[in-house]
């Protein structure tokens, strides 16, 4: 058995990774800390998770308390995480990281999108970037995994095959994303609750949003990124827009991403418009693309679990990756419906 450290557990990201070890053959969640809830039960917190966890405590992170683990999610604030992965990584088998400390390659670019000088060069650049579609040669063996952002997940797989292919430009690039409300995580927000959410659509991190960079870095091109919020709990949809390279048409677009993912067990490519419910609790992601000849422009998008695929699932995935094991173990393929 792969003996698991949650650590940061008590957050929704946190809770959708015990949900998946639950379901997962080969992990045994031996920790879960959560500082803001330690001492409280994860089912009274979470009633959803009671019947496989109906006696776990959430505990406080107390140093060491996971040397030794084979596996460790952080599930923890961007500077948090910078902070222990130093202490763990040697000391585990592999770290996971569901934040940002250790996405950006480019040291320099942390003091402008997050606020914070990245001091650690050397474990910033052994991190293995999360995303196993486009890193899964480097993700075997990996110490440390920087598990991507959810509109990066999906904006990259909407993008890079494009990019890679040569069939579109690398600059004027939009990428225009809604997202579920749980993308804000648990803590109190005033756009989290029901009343200012419900009913409403907005978008929100105008020309500076963070996760700008890392889709550059992973898309290959120059990107103007939108989010919006909606009220939904759970789901993400990246509508992507780019001038063509080459001569193009619809058909040879979704060729060249069925040509990409043709062997990727969480990839669905379809003529079909996707949606945020048909990946519903599933790691998948639903793509698609155009070509409109009126306008000269392609279209590419891409539907996700935000929690699901756009985080912990993705975690889980790469992890797998990491440690040897089957990429699709404890994962589902298929979207909950109604």
């Amino acid at each position: 058995m792969v003996r698991v450290g949650i650590i940061g557990a008590s957050g929704y990201t946190g809770a959708e990774l015990l949900r998946l070890s639950a379901q997962h053959p080969h992990y045994e969640v031996v920790l879960a800390t959560g500082d803001t809830q330690a001492g409280t039960r994860a089912a009274a917190l979470y009633p959803s998770l009671a019947a496989r966890y109906p006696e776990l405590v959430f505990d406080q992170y107390l140093p060491g308390c996971a040397d030794g683990l084979d596996l460790v999610f952080l599930g923890l604030p961007h500077e948090a995480s910078m902070a222990l992965a130093p202490l763990l990584v040697g000391k585990v088998g592999c770290v996971v990281d569901l934040s940002a400390a250790y996405r950006l390659k480019d040291a320099s670019l942390y003091p402008q999108w997050y606020g914070f000088t990245h001091d650690q060069p050397e474990l910033l650049a052994s991190a293995v970037f999360g995303l196993p579609e486009l890193h899964r040669a480097e993700l075997a063996g990996a110490r440390l995994v920087a598990t991507p952002g959810c509109h990066v997940t999906a904006a990259t797989l909407a993008l890079a095959p494009l990019v890679r292919a040569g069939l579109i430009q690398t600059s004027g690039v939009v990428v225009n994303s809604i997202t579920g409300v749980s993308g804000a995580g648990r803590a109190f927000k005033h756009t989290s609750l029901f009343c200012t959410a419900d009913e409403d659509l907005n978008a929100y991190g105008l020309l500076d949003h963070r996760h700008t960079p890392e889709i550059e870095q992973e898309v290959g091109a120059q990107v103007l990124f939108t989010p919006h919020l909606a009220p939904l709990s759970r789901g993400l949809l990246a509508t992507c827009t780019a001038r063509p390279a080459t001569d193009l048409s619809t058909s040879s677009l979704l060729d060249a991403l069925r040509a990409c993912y043709s062997n990727e067990p969480f990839i669905v490519v379809s003529e079909a418009s996707p949606s945020t419910k048909a990946t519903l609790g599933s790691n998948t992601a639903h793509l698609t693309a155009r070509f409109d000849e009126r306008t000269g422009t392609v279209l590419a998008i891409c539907a996700i679990d935000n929690i699901a695929k756009g985080a912990s699932g993705g975690a889980v995935q790469a992890a797998n990756v990491a440690l040897g094991l089957p990429e699709t173990t404890g994962l589902s393929t298929v979207g909950m419906y109604p």
